[in-house]
């Protein structure tokens, strides 16, 4: 067993103390502080998580804020998805890619005021792109990090219990829009967002002293509907089609590569800087993009390392994350395919660390109605 050593390079967050009581079982890192991975086990906590509510400590979803007469210009600067029709109260999901198209990130940016923005990260030091866009472009604007700890509350119970919590009147939030509400005397951000399939909010929590009365509240209230403690669920994503940035995609992918180009209004983001290289690329077209996989045969490893595609003894991608699904048994998979074997049915082979295996290319992810 390895374990994890602790550090001031490796932050805490404002749930952790709470986390640890709750008996975690392993972390990631992920932007320089710790993320859940297990609490019973990742098949048990897939299965709760379909059934009942988990609250989860995502506060390594770090915020930059970027506020200041050019803010919405810096924003846009960093995406080619339009945001001229982003209004406050909304939340859109955007790529962000450097001056060659490459991927940087895939955050969910939070629209705040005319002159203030929230951009809620993956995994990546972000934050100094940013800050050297804005400095090396001499814009009015101030690019921070705020004391603000995300922390999600996922299920199907999940609305029950946030109404429980912050009034009834949450009912009203629509998918991907968020309002402000009141705990502990703090106004706080809640969205109807999250990193599963399964529906419900993430509360941005913007005091660190309040996270443990904001933990027990949700506990306190949601005992008669089973909460649990939780965490983003390996099996549950890649049923879902939930990508992961440094896995699924990194910068050597562009979005419509990584299957996001329904985000991309790269002819009218009309300052984005990697806005002329995706031009080319979407006149073109890509020449591999991400696919969903079903892998024949019994449960297989965790994909630690991408695994080959290979179709007639080549090589024609890879597989960069992949489970045993119980609700569909069969392993399911996420990975990066040529166009010549990306259409739905094509047969194709994996060479995963039990061996070869068989296996089918969706182009739909699993739960995809």
């Amino acid at each position: 067993m390895h374990i994890l050593s602790h550090s001031r390079r490796l932050r805490t967050t404002p749930f952790t103390a709470r986390v640890e009581a709750a008996g975690v079982k392993a972390y990631t890192t992920y932007n320089h502080m710790l993320l859940p991975t297990v609490f019973r086990s990742v098949e048990e906590d897939y299965h709760h998580l379909k059934s009942a509510v988990q609250v989860w400590d995502v506060a390594c979803e770090r915020q930059v804020e970027v506020r200041g007469p050019d803010a919405a210009r810096l924003v846009q600067m960093l995406t080619p998805r339009d945001l001229r029709p982003m209004v406050i109260g909304r939340c859109f999901y955007t790529p962000m890619v450097d001056e060659t198209g490459g991927m940087l990130n895939d955050p969910v940016t939070l629209k705040l005021a005319e002159d203030r923005y929230w951009i809620s990260i993956a995994d990546s030091d972000l934050l100094f792109w940013i800050k050297g866009l804005a400095y090396g472009r001499v814009l009015e604007v101030d690019v921070t990090e705020p004391d603000v700890s995300p922390l999600a509350v996922q299920g199907p119970k999940a609305e029950d219990l946030v109404a429980r919590v912050f009034g009834e009147d949450i009912r009203d939030i629509r998918f991907f829009r968020f309002r402000e509400v009141t705990f502990g005397g703090q106004t706080m951000v809640l969205a109807r967002s999250g990193y599963s399939r399964q529906g419900g909010f993430e509360i941005y929590c913007t005091s660190t002293a309040l996270g443990p009365a904001l933990w027990d509240a949700l506990f306190e209230a949601g005992a008669d509907l089973d909460v649990r403690p939780g965490c983003p669920n390996l099996i549950e994503r890649i049923e879902g089609g939930l990508l992961s940035y440094g896995n699924d995609m990194t910068r050597e992918n562009t979005p419509h590569e990584s299957g996001l180009g329904q985000f991309c209004d790269t002819i009218t983001a009309i300052g984005c800087c990697g806005r002329d290289a995706l031009l080319r690329v979407a006149q073109e077209g890509p020449i591999r993009q991400i696919r969903y996989f079903s892998i024949d045969g019994t449960a297989l490893p965790p994909c630690r390392t991408p695994w080959p595609i290979t179709a007639g003894g080549r090589q024609i991608g890879q597989i960069t994350s992949a489970a045993w699904s119980p609700g569909f048994a069969t392993n399911v998979a996420i990975g990066m395919v040529r166009l010549s074997h990306w259409d739905e049915g094509t047969s194709v082979t994996i060479e995963t660390p039990t061996g070869h295996r068989e296996a089918l290319v969706h182009e739909k992810h699993f739960l995809a109605a």
